[in-house]
């Protein structure tokens, strides 16, 4: 199977697994918290080490996969490309946010919780400005225009959620970022989908042979 198609059906896999288990995070916690005014991180915090932090890594993993598909198919380069880069920081903050826990809701916030937080932060905003750079590329053109709408999408959300985080009293910040989750996963799922499509050509070199010349 060509190296781009397996990245891709592997990271599509993961992908899937990855909201499986976030759905089956949010069914597992106290019937007490709100979707829609708490944020998954803080889900995740009542339930530490569950299913939602799992899910984290797993969508971590499935974006390092989609890294070695685009690795693949991106011109020779000897360094890895600003949207490579970019996707590399989103699985960083994946993996800090998995890893370092966000404060229990209506408590103080610890350092660790702001460390959580600016992760979650670059995260979110590496993975559209990745998104936008990719839909340049040659090998991701018959999804550019679905990785650009998905990415405006993704920016217009986000700000609607740092708008609730601050003046607006954390309104309605669990939909807003359920919704950014969802538009940015999408981005991935796009990635994915067309590395699926894609198939290594070899070219195979001809040396035509030369005819015996006999007396």
């Amino acid at each position: 199977m060509p190296v781009t198609r397996s990245t891709g059906l592997l990271a599509l896999g993961g992908i899937v697994v990855a909201a499986l288990l976030t759905v089956i995070g949010h069914l597992e916690v106290n019937d007490d918290l709100s979707p829609w005014a708490l944020t998954i991180s803080d889900f995740a915090v009542s339930d530490r080490g569950g299913v939602i932090d799992v899910a984290m890594v797993v969508l971590a993993l499935a974006t390092a996969v989609l890294l070695l598909g685009l690795r693949r198919t991106a011109p020779p380069r000897p360094r890895a490309g600003t949207a490579e880069l970019l996707l590399g920081a989103w699985v960083a903050g994946l993996l800090l946010a998995a890893v370092v826990p966000t404060n229990e809701p209506g408590t103080a916030m610890t350092t660790e919780a702001y460390l959580h937080r600016y992760a979650s932060v670059v995260a979110f905003l590496a993975l559209p400005v990745s998104g936008w750079l990719l839909a340049r590329r040659p090998a991701l053109a018959p999804a550019a225009r679905t990785l650009r709408t998905l990415v405006l999408l993704s920016l217009a959300l986000a700000a609607a959620m740092i708008w609730s985080a601050y003046p607006g009293d954390r309104m309605l910040i669990g939909l807003a970022e359920r919704l950014l989750i969802l538009t940015e996963v999408a981005v991935l799922a796009t990635v994915a989908v067309v590395q699926t499509k894609q198939a290594r050509v070899d070219h195979a070199v001809v040396v035509p042979h030369k005819r015996r010349l006999t007396a």
